[in-house]
């Protein structure tokens, strides 16, 4: 049996790190994306059907404001059910209601999220380049089928990645689409 090289090894299980880096960093991504829109609506439901929000304390936050350039759509619940409401220090500190600002695919979170996505991608594709040059570099049938499978792996996940970057479908919170 063939020996199989030092440097093939030690590429595959570089290209392979990088990986695993682009996939924690994309997991870790989403993760603070939506613990950050979930912390300023925590306990409250959205109803899209009606284009509502609904408070632990069961009143209903109505859209006040929108602004389709922008993207912003603003939702308050009736500033005398508020201050009648036994939660509110815990909730608002606001005499005109609770509000909840709720924000399209182009808001600063989305940014974020994208640029995430993009910095998993240039390592996957960094990962790629590199077994595609030890795909070139290296002889022998079980070498070559062990890069090839990882590259259409890899392959695969950039693609699924780039469309979802693509098309803005990073996230299909009720927040990002009331």
């Amino acid at each position: 049996m063939a020996r199989i090289p030092l440097e093939f090894i030690l590429m595959l299980g570089y290209a392979v790190s990088l990986a695993f880096i682009a996939l924690f960093l994309e997991w870790a991504a989403r993760y603070a994306h939506r613990r950050s829109l979930g912390a300023s609506t925590a306990g409250f439901t959205y109803h899209p059907d009606r284009d509502i929000w609904r408070c632990p304390q069961d009143q209903h936050l109505f859209p006040i404001f929108s602004d389709s350039a922008k993207g912003v759509v603003i939702y308050r619940a009736p500033a005398e059910a508020c201050n009648s409401c036994r939660s509110k220090a815990a909730c608002t500190d606001s005499d005109h209601g609770r509000e909840i600002e709720s924000r399209d695919l182009h808001g600063i979170e989305y940014g974020m999220q994208r640029f995430h996505r993009a910095m998993s991608l240039t390592l996957l594709v960094l990962a790629s380049l590199i077994l595609i040059v030890e795909l070139f570099r290296v002889s022998g049938l079980y070498p070559r089928i062990v890069l090839t499978s990882v590259l259409i792996l890899f392959s695969l996940i950039v693609q699924r990645l780039s469309t979802n970057l693509a098309h803005g479908t990073a996230n299909n919170s009720p927040l990002l689409r009331p």
